[in-house]
């Protein structure tokens, strides 16, 4: 099997370009010969024997909208005059101006413009007019990409019904969640002191960016209120330019909210606390949030967070709004109220996880090239005809 890979960036770290490592990785391991186009690749992958990496440095052009379309125009370029050493074409959302065999959606730039919660407006200034700008061609684009793939692969249910709602034929759409790393994220012993977290408080985490309100952190604060006061939470973030310190003075709860700042060590943290919530207002699909099942950690979500479908109640909890900060609350008291209870959840958390590792995600999309590929070797065969052998 001939695999083309193409997205931006594809490493060991997170989002879309920890699915392709995985992948990448995967196709290697099972004999596939891999090339990969994009603008950088991990170097593991690089000098695997099996794998061919074709750069395409990053516009030196202004904005990331004119970058991502030099890099769709310069790719597709290449794709085309290539395509017929591949079986299996993979692409990433909009990136390129090719056919695809796989595109993953790992964001609908459609779904996120209509979903509500979308915070920017044209009479808002310039830096909002751009952001309406990028998203509406975004979405443009990502239609088109769309129609031109054999098998579209939503990352969640959610996502799917955001590319059903474009008009694609739901006969195309495959979802696979992305997975998660149960080695790296699994339960241990607690090291609040490292973090200089207090040892007796029933400790929620949120973690996400603290400059979106998308993330809705602010929810989770005025939750907070309405608790019982040996509830505490950790957030980890980026603190800079993050209006969320005020917020928590505001409320009177900022001496039961602990700012992290920027966590490097993040399974660490997730031994340490006892629940993870993350209501976010928009989410195609959450890392982290597998990441806190993997950890052992009950789950606190909302219907708008993408992957919030492999949740149920023996593991978490899934309101249906991101603003219902009452049902918020009293989901993080009965936690509280009931330690055994959440551990017993956490259990079950750490179960289901097993079932997503980034092990599974990549055997189903092997599954999904061996079967394309499959397809399109009897569609020649039915083209060329049955042989006809020559008569002495």
């Amino acid at each position: 099997m001939r695999v083309l890979i193409v997205t931006h960036v594809v490493r060991n770290n997170d989002g879309q370009g920890r699915v392709n490592y995985e992948v990448a990785r995967a196709a290697l391991a099972a004999g596939y010969r891999v090339t990969i186009v994009a603008s950088e690749c991990a170097r593991e992958l690089r000098e695997h024997p099996r794998l061919r990496y074709v750069e395409i440095p990053v516009s030196r052009l202004p904005t990331r909208l004119i970058k991502y379309q030099m890099f769709a125009l310069h790719s597709s370029a290449w794709i085309r005059s290539h395509r017929a050493e591949f079986d299996i074409v993979h692409v990433n959302g909009f990136i390129t101006w090719a056919r695809a065999d796989v595109n993953t959606v790992h964001f609908v730039h459609d779904g996120w413009y209509r979903c509500g919660f979308y915070p920017f407006r044209v009479t808002a200034g310039a830096r909002a007019a751009y952001q309406v700008a990028y998203t509406k061609l975004n979405a443009l684009c990502e239609q088109w990409a769309f129609r031109h793939a054999r098998a579209v692969v939503p990352v969640s249910q959610k996502v799917g019904a955001e590319v059903r709602a474009l008009g694609i034929d739901a006969g195309t759409l495959h979802v696979i969640h992305n997975g998660v790393d149960t080695d790296e994220f699994a339960p241990g012993p607690a090291m609040r002191e490292v973090f200089g977290l207090p040892a007796d408080p029933f400790m929620l985490l949120f973690a996400g960016d603290l400059r979106m309100s998308r993330k809705n952190l602010d929810a989770v604060l005025r939750a907070l209120v309405s608790t019982p006061p040996h509830v505490h939470l950790a957030v980890a973030g980026i603190l800079r330019n993050s209006p969320y310190p005020a917020l928590a003075q505001t409320l009177g709860v900022s001496d039961r909210v602990h700012f992290l700042d920027l966590v490097r060590d993040m399974p660490g943290l997730m031994r340490s606390v006892d629940a993870f919530v993350f209501p976010s207002r928009y989410e195609a699909m959450s890392l982290v949030m597998l990441e806190a099942l993997a950890a052992a950690l009950p789950v606190v979500t909302v219907a708008t967070a993408g992957g919030a479908e492999v949740i149920d109640s023996r593991c978490g909890v899934v309101l249906d709004s991101p603003e219902d900060i009452a049902g918020l609350a009293e989901a993080i008291t009965r936690l509280a109220r009931d330690p055994a209870h959440a551990r017993s959840m956490g259990d079950a958390a750490r179960e289901l996880a097993k079932s997503l590792t980034w092990q599974a995600m990549a055997n189903h999309y092997l599954s999904l090239y061996e079967e394309l590929a499959s397809q399109r070797a009897t569609s020649r065969t039915r083209i060329a005809g049955p042989a006809v052998s020559a008569k002495s």
